[in-house]
């Protein structure tokens, strides 16, 4: 088994060999003078099950490109299989045509990825579960609810008062998981969008009064959505708004809106890496997803059964 970062997650990737007992593999992605991305793979990896790890986080397209590239030198340095590890698969919000001649991004960047070489992907967290079968390969798809769950159990002793909140309708299959796993009662937060990366919330759907919420997303990008909700569950008698959240996008205004916001705290995960802002936010928390998808290497590579992680 080798082991192969590219430069969106460094530390993520680093934190997963540890676990592993397995040194990533050198290798050379940099830059020409004109921006051309060059990948040179400094180890034999001929006849090896080689995972190489990149999140398509900001700049998208660029670790995109990092991904792609890399996956052409493992396929021509005969690898035996590739399979990619993106613990956070940028473009999956383009999952559907929204409106008439606009793209399906999602199932374009599943194909590049498969063109480019890879036999198979390891995800956590897909926006959309329908984005498994844009891949003409095996997918994998991990869930945080695990490392998430446990958090709550340390930071939340009286799970009494719980209730977990989904942000909007779209989400409530997976607020209604977690749920179910902390014996926490569920409520619903109808909004309105008007427009991309705004929100209005409309109405609580379920009684939020006295309880402790938790609001269960899978991506905060600019937080509008999240502190709105934030805001309309605490004027509904809430006694405290805290939120997790798989990906932490966090991008324009998000973190200042944290900040400001009621909210206890915004919990995410490391599958996109934290930014100095995000890790001097007094209000965000970072768990890590190394164990979980260390242990999905695992084993893919033993040929063991995956699914097991979350029985």
């Amino acid at each position: 088994m080798k082991l192969i970062a590219g430069n969106s997650n460094q530390p993520l990737a680093a934190a997963m060999a540890e676990y592993l007992g397995a040194p990533l593999t050198a290798a050379s992605i940099r830059r020409f003078s004109d921006q051309e991305i060059f990948v040179e793979v400094q180890e034999n990896v001929r006849g090896q099950d080689v995972f190489l790890i990149q999140s398509t986080s900001a700049p998208a397209n660029e670790h995109l490109m990092e991904l792609m590239i890399t996956l052409d030198a493992l396929r021509r340095a005969s690898a035996r299989r590739i399979t990619v590890v993106i613990p956070y698969f940028g473009y999956a919000r383009q999952d559907r045509k929204p409106g008439p001649r606009t793209p399906i991004t999602a199932k374009l960047v599943a194909n590049l990825i498969t063109s480019a070489g890879a036999n198979r992907a390891l995800t956590v967290d897909l926006h959309a579960g329908q984005i498994q079968g844009f891949f003409d390969i095996p997918v994998d798809h991990l869930y945080a609810r695990p490392v998430i769950v446990s958090d709550i159990h340390e930071q939340f002793p009286n799970q009494d008062t719980l209730t977990v909140v989904s942000p909007d309708v779209g989400g409530v299959v997976r607020a209604r998981s977690l749920a179910a796993r902390i014996g926490a009662d569920l409520a619903i937060v109808d909004k309105r969008r008007e427009r991309a990366n705004t929100s209005e919330v409309m109405n609580i759907i379920g009684d939020v009064a006295g309880r402790d919420c938790i609001l269960f997303d899978d991506i905060v990008d600019t937080a509008g959505t999240l502190c709105n909700a934030a805001e309309a569950l605490m004027k509904n008698g809430a006694t405290s708004v805290s939120a997790y959240v798989t990906h932490g996008v966090l991008s324009g205004p998000a973190i200042a809106r944290v900040e400001k916001s009621v909210l206890k705290s915004l919990v995410v995960t490391d599958s996109i890496a934290p930014t100095e802002a995000t890790k001097a936010c007094k209000n965000i928390r970072i768990l890590s997803l190394a164990p979980l998808l260390a242990e999905g290497i695992r084993r893919i590579s033993e040929e063991s059964s995956v699914s097991s992680l979350f029985e």
